[in-house]
């Protein structure tokens, strides 16, 4: 079956998947007719859940309905507060049960939530706090650490509320967050709760996830309650559009039906975390297992344990899970999909997938924050043909690849990506200039290289911004050659992506220095270090003796730097 037999036949009147068009900024958008539009009727089809197991994290076992006790009740103190709606209220933490309250606590009051990256730098973190102006903030113990110092440099910060603490700081602005919900063994004993009474819409602002440009620092992406809730329903719509491909009859889950489990390895703060995995769990009553930190002989365990059905995130999380060396010691026959994104994958991690564990399909899409996580998808057979394509649209959303005058360009041929649908975020916070040229008309230039096949599946061939993706994490190449510039021996630098067997990418530097000057790689990596999330500090550091290539223009060359990694790697 074609593709567009297979949408055509999922998305009919009376379907699960019924689409339907709506308005949107005066432009009309597919929507699925039966997504939540709002994320309180995510929260209310979570709290349907009941009694059903929702969060694992070590000890921690919370249920839907003990959680909505949390979020209620913090919502309510958060109101008490002063906060209101639009006001930004930051959630800074790792992957523990309080994330989703916390989460939830601020969106059903209408504020708008900024999840901020909890592997940012200090510096970092005082820049998403004053860019979004969060007048609250909601952290776990090492974030509070890493804020403390700078609550003087953010004005408009009025209270922190800080979990799992074992002694809290003398300063009035900061509060124990135990102090308001208690520990998470504790949320099943809270009050009932009552639902925020606030206008929520489809379009009001909702979420301020932050991604960076080709240069500068990170912005915030303003997304609404509807972009939040259009991921939904896409690796649902994806396995089961492969199996009607297939010649298989899709058959609704039995009542009976055990309890699906997912491995919550990539971090809640990204959009693909939150939209993704978070809010697709509280949709169907899935349990989400969370690791204080991704460790994949942990991770294994937890999937014999915990009968988890479905893990992944970025393509590294799959690749340590299936070359682990005591992987055959574990039964990972409850595994049913391994979806990823975020990086390049290698397509041989389709083949090891298929063939070490033929119970669970493979699963790839491709999205960026500004279109909320996914807006191309495909899993099971339909990936396995194409390991190299990151899948079609989904039928809410439209693709195109554009040349450098924006035509839009025949099929197979490459040029820029760009998106359409109502998963597009409304723009960029407070970066009127930024958001005109990223946003078109509601497509969205995307920076990446592409060509689409005749059946209308997306290959990503290059990337036209300056960015490396380190295992789902973006490295900016102007910010780190900033830093590593700042070094008073370094004449020039220059960042580049090295291909990663796990990590897809990792970031190598090519330095010269000041005739004079000495500087080791060690001394530069604890140098940027300083100065920048771990993340970010280059795998190598290659010091030159000559003068980095460049061009007519005086631009480095960084194509002949590449080159030279890939040749090395080739090797």
């Amino acid at each position: 079956m074609s593709l567009q037999q297979a949408h055509s036949l999922l998305t009919q009147p009376g379907s699960p998947f019924e689409i339907e068009d709506v308005q949107i900024d005066g432009r009309t958008v597919k929507w699925w007719k039966n997504a939540p539009s709002t994320l309180r009727q995510t929260f209310q089809v979570a709290a349907s859940h009941g009694d059903k197991t929702f969060l694992v994290y070590e000890q921690d076992r919370v249920s839907f309905d003990a959680f909505k006790r949390a979020a209620l009740a913090l919502a309510a103190e958060l109101q008490a507060q002063g906060v209101q709606p639009g006001d930004r209220v930051a959630v800074i933490m790792r992957n523990l049960p309080e994330w989703p309250v916390a989460f939830f606590a601020g969106a059903l009051i209408g504020a708008i939530v900024a999840p901020l990256n909890a592997w940012w730098s200090s510096a970092e973190l005082l820049h998403g706090l004053n860019d979004s102006g969060a007048t609250t903030a909601i952290v776990d113990p090492e974030r509070l650490a890493a804020i403390l110092p700078l609550l003087d440099q953010t004005p408009a910060l009025k209270r922190v509320y800080a979990c799992r603490t074992d002694a809290l700081p003398e300063d009035a602005r900061v509060t124990a967050l135990e102090a308001v919900i208690g520990a998470p063994v504790q949320w099943p004993a809270l009050p009932e709760g009552l639902m925020p009474d606030v206008e929520l819409t489809p379009e009001t602002p909702a979420t301020l996830f932050y991604t960076s440009g080709t240069s500068g620092r990170a912005k915030g992406a303003l997304g609404t309650h509807r972009n939040a809730g259009c991921g939904l329903m896409a690796i649902q719509f994806s396995i089961v559009r492969t199996m009607l491909r297939r010649g298989e009859t899709p058959k609704p889950p039995a009542p009976d039906a055990p309890q699906g489990a997912g491995l919550a390895s990539i971090p809640f703060f990204h959009t693909t975390g939150c939209n993704a995995v978070l809010l697709v769990a509280m949709a169907i009553g899935q349990k989400l297992v969370c690791q204080r930190r991704f460790d994949a002989g942990e991770a294994l365990a937890l999937i014999e344990r915990e009968r988890i059905t479905s893990a992944g995130g970025v393509p590294a999380v799959a690749i340590a899970l299936m070359t682990h060396p005591d992987r055959d010691r574990y039964d990972l026959s409850s595994l049913e999909l391994m979806s990823y994104g975020g990086a390049a994958a290698p397509t041989e991690l389709v083949r090891r997938i298929d063939g070490d564990t033929p119970h669970a399909a493979p699963g790839s899409g491709w999205g960026m924050t500004e279109t909320s996580a996914a807006h191309t998808h495909h899993a099971g057979q339909d990936y396995s043909r194409r390991p190299a394509s990151c899948g079609p649209a989904l039928p809410v959303g439209e693709v195109k690849v554009v040349d450098e005058e924006g035509r839009t360009l025949p099929v197979g041929e490459q040029g820029e990506l760009l998106v359409y649908g109502p998963n597009i975020v409304t723009g960029y916070w407070n970066r009127p200039e930024d958001t005109a040229e990223t946003f078109v008309d509601g497509w969205v230039r995307t920076g990446d290289i592409a060509r689409i096949d005749e059946e209308g599946f997306v290959f990503i061939v290059d990337r036209k911004k300056d960015i490396i993706i380190r295992g789902g994490e973006n490295i900016y190449c102007q910010e780190v050659e900033d830093a590593i510039y700042s070094h008073p021996a370094v004449a020039e630098a220059a960042l580049v992506a090295r291909p990663h067997p796990v990590l897809g990418e990792e970031a190598v530097a090519f330095v010269t220095l000041i005739p004079g000057e000495t500087a080791s790689a060690d001394t530069l990596k604890a140098f940027v270090a300083e100065r920048l999330a771990a993340f970010k500090v280059p795998a190598d550091i290659r010091i030159q003796t000559a003068m980095l290539p460049r061009n007519a223009a005086g631009k480095i060359i960084k194509t002949e730097l590449k080159a030279a990694l890939v040749g090395e790697c080739a090797a």
